[in-house]
C-alpha cells in the first residue's frame, strides 16, 4: 500500500490574504467562472433572492450613520440653547423618535441579513452535497486507466479538500462581494452628501495607504513562500522519520534525523519571523495614516460647522463613515484573495468531472444467468497506451471446470490479462469470449458477479470479521458466513479471536496475520458462489503450515469451478489441467506440466531456474 503524504493546511485568513501569502490560482479563471455560474444557475431564483436581501440590508446599515448624526445634531443644538438662555431646552422627544427609527433600520438590516445568511447556507451546503455526490459517481464510472496514471490522494483530494474550499468559501465570496460593493457604493454616496470637499480629501488617504500597502507586500511575499515551503518540508520530514522510526532506529540515523529537521525549522523560524513581522506592520502603519486622515477631517468639518455649512452631527457621521469606509475595501482585497482559491478548486473539481468515461453498456445487453463459465481468447491485442501493445494475438480456450495456470516472468502479460476478462479494460482488437458470448454484449457489472477472486493483495477494511466474509454475498446469513468459514480452513482461528466473528479488523487489518487475511479472502470467495475464480497465489509471506491451510482452502473454492490461477511457484500448479506460458505477451507454450516438460522448451528453464535458485 503506497503512502501519500498529507497536504500543508495553508492559513486562509484574512490577515494572511492580505499580506500576500500565496494562493494557488486557477489556469482559466475565466472560463472557470463560466462553469461555477453554470452549475450555481439551478439556485439563481435563491441566490438572485441573496443579492436583493443583502443590498437592502447594506442599504438600512449605510443611512444609520447619518440618522444618528441628526440625534447629535439635536443634541448639541438642544445645549447650546441652553447655554444661551433662550428659553429653548433639549428636545428629548426628537431625539427619542431619531433613535427609535435608527433602531429599526439596523433592525431591518439585521433580519434581512440574517434571511439572505440563512438562505446561502443552504444554498452552499446543496452544493457541496451534490459535488460530492457526482464526483463519487465520476469516480464509479471512470477507467481504470485513470487510475493507472492519476494518484490516488489526488483523487481523493478532489472529495475532500477540493469541495470544502469551496462550501467555506462560496458564502463568503457571493455575500462579502456584494455587501462589500454596495457598501462602498454607499458609504461614498452618503458622504458625498455631507460634504465633497471633505470626501475627496478622505479619498486622498487611500493612494498613501496603498502605496505603504503595496511596498510592505512586495517585501513580505517572499517570506511567505518560504514559510510554506519549509513548513511542508518540516511536516514532511516529520511524517517521513515517524513512519519509518524503527528503520532509522536500526540504522542509528537519529543524529542525521535530528539535524536536518533542525535546518528546516530554522529556516522555517527564520521566514515566519519576518513574514509576521511584516504583517504586524500592517494594521499600526494603516491605523496611523487613518488617524491623521481623522486629523483633516476633524480640522476641516470644525471649519466648515463654524462656517454654518455642515451641522456638528454631520461631522461625526462623516467621521463614522470614514472609519468604516476601509473595512469594505479590506474585505473586497480578501475576497478577490479567496476568490482565486474557490477557482483553482473548482477548476480541478470540473476537470474531474469533464474526464472521459469508460465506454458504456450495450443498449441491450444478454443475460448472465445461465452462463457455464466456458472462456475463449480469441487474437487479443491489447496495450495501455496506443503506440504500445503489450499482449500480442492472444488465443487460448478454457472448458467449463477446467484449472487453468498461467505462468512467465514479471512483465509478461499475465495479470493484464486477468484485468482484461474482468472488463476492467476492453481488448484493442480480437474478443474474449464467455460461452462463445463476446463479453461487451454484457453489463461489466453482471460479468464481475461472475468472477471470485483472491489476489496477492489482500483486502479486508475496517470492520468485523463477519462483515468482511460477507462482502461476498451481501445478504447471507450467519450460517452462511460460518459455513464459508469452515470451508476456506479459517473458522478454526477465528474462534480462538477475543470476539470471534464480531472482532473488528483495524483499517490495515494488521490486527491479524498475513495467511489469516488470505484465509479470510478465499471465505468470502466462497460465499460468493461464483462461476469463474481468478487466483493469484500469495503463499510466499506464510509459513507451511499456513500454506497447507490455504492450499486446502483453494482446492475446496476451486472444485466444480473455471479457475485461472496466476502462479508464482511452479510447482504448486503441476495439477492444472492447462498451462499457459506467457512472455513478452504471447503465449509461447500451452498443455499440462508433463507436456511442457516433455518439450524442454521455456517453461521447463523456468521451472528449473526455481529450484536452482531456491537451492543456491
Amino acid at each position: 500500500m503506497s503512502m501519500n503524504k498529507k497536504p500543508v493546511k495553508k492559513d486562509r485568513s484574512m490577515a494572511g490574504a492580505m499580506m500576500g501569502s500565496p494562493v494557488e490560482k486557477p489556469k482559466d479563471f475565466k472560463g472557470t467562472l463560466k462553469k461555477l455560474v453554470s452549475y450555481l444557475s439551478k439556485y439563481k431564483i435563491a441566490i438572485a433572492f441573496v443579492v436583493i436581501f443583502a443590498v437592502i440590508s447594506v442599504i438600512f446599515s449605510v443611512m444609520g450613520p447619518k440618522i444618528l448624526g441628526q440625534a447629535t445634531t439635536a443634541l448639541f443644538e438642544g445645549v447650546m440653547n441652553i447655554v444661551a438662555g433662550n428659553g429653548k431646552g433639549i428636545d428629548f422627544q426628537r431625539i427619542q423618535d431619531i433613535l427609535i427609527l435608527l433602531v429599526g433600520f439596523y433592525l431591518i438590516s439585521a433580519i434581512f441579513s440574517y434571511t439572505q445568511g440563512h438562505i446561502m447556507t443552504g444554498v452552499t451546503m446543496k452544493v457541496s452535497y451534490n459535488l460530492r455526490k457526482e464526483l463519487a459517481q465520476k469516480i464509479h464510472n471512470l477507467p481504470l486507466r485513470y487510475y493507472d496514471r492519476v494518484p490516488y490522494g489526488e483523487v481523493l483530494s478532489h472529495v475532500t479538500n477540493d469541495v470544502d474550499v469551496i462550501s467555506q468559501n462560496l458564502n463568503q465570496v457571493v455575500t462579502q462581494l456584494i455587501t462589500s460593493l454596495t457598501s462602498i457604493v454607499g458609504i461614498l454616496f452618503m458622504m458625498f452628501s455631507i460634504n465633497w470637499q471633505m470626501t475627496l480629501v478622505a479619498l486622498l488617504i487611500l493612494p498613501i495607504s496603498m502605496v505603504f500597502i503595496s511596498f510592505i507586500m512586495k517585501h513580505s511575499q517572499k517570506y511567505f513562500t518560504q514559510q510554506q515551503e519549509y513548513l511542508g518540508h518540516v511536516n514532511g520530514h516529520i511524517e517521513e522519520m515517524y513512519g519509518a522510526h524503527t528503520i532509522v532506529k536500526a540504522f542509528n540515523g537519529e543524529e542525521e534525523s535530528v539535524k536536518e529537521f533542525n535546518n528546516f525549522n530554522d529556516k522555517l523560524f527564520q521566514s515566519a519571523w519576518r513574514s509576521q513581522f511584516l504583517s504586524g506592520l500592517m494594521m499600526p502603519l494603516m491605523n496611523s495614516i487613518s488617524n491623521l486622515g481623522y486629523v483633516i477631517i476633524c480640522i476641516l468639518g470644525g471649519y466648515y460647522a463654524s462656517s454654518g455649512l455642515i451641522s456638528v452631527g454631520d461631522i461625526q457621521s462623516f467621521i463614522q463613515y470614514m472609519k468604516t469606509f476601509t473595512q469594505p475595501i479590506q474585505q473586497f482585497a480578501n475576497i478577490l484573495n479567496i476568490l482565486q482559491q474557490t477557482m483553482a478548486a473548482s477548476e480541478r473539481i470540473f476537470a474531474f468531472l469533464e474526464q472521459e468515461e469508460e465506454v458504456a453498456d450495450v443498449a441491450n445487453p444478454l443475460s448472465t444467468k445461465n452462463l457455464k463459465g466456458e472462456v475463449s481468447f480469441s487474437h487479443v491485442y491489447f496495450g495501455y497506451t496506443e503506440d504500445k501493445t503489450i499482449i500480442h494475438d492472444f488465443t487460448a480456450h478454457v472448458k467449463q471446470g477446467q484449472k487453468v495456470a498461467i505462468v512467465g516472468p514479471t512483465g509478461a502479460g499475465k495479470t493484464t490479462m486477468i484485468k482484461l476478462l474482468m472488463r476492467y479494460y476492453d481488448v484493442n482488437e480480437g474478443a474474449i469470449l464467455i460461452d462463445g458470448c463476446d463479453l461487451r454484449q454484457f453489463r461489466r457489472n453482471d460479468i464481475r458477479k461472475l468472477f471470485g477472486m483472491v489476489l496477492q493483495d489482500t483486502w479486508l477494511y475496517h470492520g468485523t470479521i463477519k462483515e468482511n466474509i460477507r462482502y461476498g454475498k451481501q445478504d447471507a446469513t450467519d450460517e452462511e458466513v460460518i459455513e464459508a468459514a469452515k470451508a476456506a480452513q479459517v473458522d478454526h482461528f477465528v474462534r480462538t479471536l477475543p470476539d470471534g466473528y464480531n472482532m473488528v479488523l483495524n483499517e490495515e487489518a494488521s490486527n491479524v496475520s498475513q495467511g489469516q487475511k488470505q484465509l479470510l479472502t478465499i471465505a468470502r470467495a466462497i460465499l460468493a458462489d461464483p462461476q469463474i475464480l481468478i487466483l493469484d497465489e500469495a503463499t510466499s509471506s506464510v509459513d507451511t503450515r499456513t500454506e497447507l491451510l490455504i492450499q486446502k482452502a483453494m482446492k475446496n473454492l476451486m472444485e466444480g469451478r473455471t479457475s485461472f490461477v496466476i502462479a508464482h511457484r511452479l510447482s504448486t500448479i503441476r495439477d492444472a489441467d492447462l498451462i499457459l506460458v506467457m512472455n513478452e505477451g504471447d503465449i509461447v507454450e500451452s498443455g499440462n506440466h508433463e507436456e511442457l516438460m516433455q518439450k524442454d522448451g521455456f517453461y521447463k528453464k523456468l521451472y528449473n531456474s526455481q529450484f536452482e535458485v531456491e537451492d543456491e
